[in-house]
């Protein structure tokens, strides 16, 4: 008991001793409204997030350290560390930026947003090692051997350039190890799970300038590189929560590129930037003002906090990270963007011409965003695999990893990032997975949506006003 990490989890849970009594108790007599859908350990662990995330919060900068903890490096696992060095030229900024105010042609977005310096990218490759034990240690060979070892294994050329979750404010390419083995286990390829800068201290668009960075060095390989040059029918874009956020303004910041013809200088070339081979994400966060329905009325199956419990969204105490100068009211934009396509893409208008897209997700708070991104897509044309867990938090598969219902969630994700970049005929799907019983329904993509365009921009655009009228007056000290 004297690992320190032990410690502080075994303090943070004393005073939840009743709450998780209560809840074995009710969930043992039926009492409780999940218990039919969920087992004892699934309820309680819900429970005691829930109660967490919806009490008083930590200093962010506390919160961010205590998310970014690495575990140990062991066992089926391979992880390379790679540095991704920054061009010379600054055209992917230029770029970047030139997309970004196009938005603002279709009345969505703002103006006056902070622009962030071009930096290298640090990334983590990660492959499954086969002949590994739970308990082999990690082999202590440089980073490049590393890369080396888990190129021998590597079956697939399907590459997963993988954004992690954690609301863009929290968490690791290191905690989510786990998830990138598996997918790479599945798709018998590899992941390169990408160190993207956090908010509040780099806002919009600095992950999605780091997000762009990553992609264009698996096209266009720097001079020094430990991997060659990937096709990009053969990457696809992965990522959970706020990762699938990124994963889906990455595809229409690429989508926008080549709308407007637009070419990238990068380390001395002139390169265009292609569409990756597809999309594939679990629980994406697409609204980052939570205004859909869902964020109320499916509460009772996620550990998120439903909206009423901050209806004009989370406040952080102050520390050196928050309130940030000049303020704001969200952590990853500037009031002004929350509606931009590239930071909440449910109001993106269009996605003709985007590879195929792969959307998991539970009966939780984001379901609402995800279904009618899923159906817009699908009806522009688009290839959609669509999936929805009954009764399933969010993040499920890597949150309860013992239920069959996540293992059921990774063979879905992992298959098909294989199956497009081997090209085996992925076509449009919507299926509906029951808790417990896994008995799925087949539903119609295009009509999973009740609600359409009008509604949703009406929605997003209320929540912002809300968000904005609640953040202080900067000269009210004055």
């Amino acid at each position: 008991m004297n690992d320190p990490g032990i410690l502080a989890a075994v303090k943070a849970l004393i005073p939840k001793v009743p709450l998780i009594s209560r809840t074995a108790l009710f969930h043992t007599i039926g009492y409780s409204e999940t218990s039919k859908h969920w087992d004892l350990r699934t309820e309680v662990l819900v429970n005691v997030l829930r109660s967490f995330l919806a009490g008083p919060s930590l200093p962010l900068g506390q919160m961010q350290r205590l998310s970014m903890k690495a575990p140990e490096v062991k066992g089926r696992i391979w992880v390379s560390k790679v540095t991704l060095p920054a061009p010379s030229e600054d055209v992917i900024r230029e770029v970047l930026f030139k997309v970004i105010e196009g938005f603002n042609e279709d009345g969505v977005g703002g103006r006056g947003f902070t622009k962030p310096d071009l930096k290298e990218v640090e990334a983590e490759w990660t492959g499954y090692r086969k002949d590994a034990t739970p308990s082999t240690p990690e082999m202590k060979i440089s980073e490049k051997e590393k890369y080396e070892m888990m190129m021998k294994e590597v079956e697939s050329p399907a590459t997963v350039l993988y954004f992690h979750g954690g609301a863009m404010y929290l968490m690791d390419p290191a905690t989510h190890r786990d998830t990138c083995k598996k997918l790479a286990k599945i798709s018998k390829g590899r992941c390169l799970n990408v160190r993207y800068r956090l908010a509040p201290q780099a806002p919009f668009p600095a992950a999605l300038l780091d997000s762009l960075l990553a992609y264009l060095s698996l096209l266009y390989p720097p001079e020094g590189s430990w991997h060659t040059a990937v096709s990009p029918e053969h990457i696809v874009f992965a990522g959970d929560s706020a990762g699938g956020m990124l994963s889906f303004a990455l595809l229409q910041l690429v989508l926008e590129v080549r709308r407007q013809n637009l070419m990238i200088t990068f380390h001395g070339v002139e390169r265009e930037v292609p569409l990756p081979g597809g999309v594939a994400t679990c629980s994406p966060w697409l609204d980052v003002t939570h205004s859909t329905p869902s964020c109320e009325s499916n509460a009772k199956y996620d550990y998120l906090p439903a909206r009423s419990v901050n209806p004009s969204g989370p406040t952080y105490p102050t520390d050196e990270l928050w309130p940030t100068t000049p303020q704001r009211s969200a952590l990853y934009a500037d009031d002004s963007f929350l509606s931009h396509p590239l930071v909440s893409p449910i109001t993106a208008k269009d996605w003709s011409g985007s590879p195929p897209l792969c959307i998991g997700t539970g009966e939780e708070l984001l379901t609402d965003e995800d279904k009618y991104v899923a159906s817009l897509a699908a009806q522009q044309g688009v290839t959609v695999v669509f999936e929805e867990y009954l009764a399933m938090p969010h993040v499920f598969s890597a949150m309860l990893g013992h239920l069959p219902a996540s293992k059921r969630f990774f063979d879905g994700w992992g298959g098909f990032i294989r199956d497009v970049v081997e090209k085996k005929g992925v076509e449009t799907r919507g299926i509906v997975i029951e808790a417990r019983t896994l008995k799925e329904r087949e539903v119609d993509v295009r009509k999973v949506c009740e609600f359409g365009r009008q509604e949703v921009m009406n929605w997003v655009e209320e929540r912002v006003e809300k968000m904005s009228a609640k953040r202080p007056d900067p000269l009210a000290k004055l």
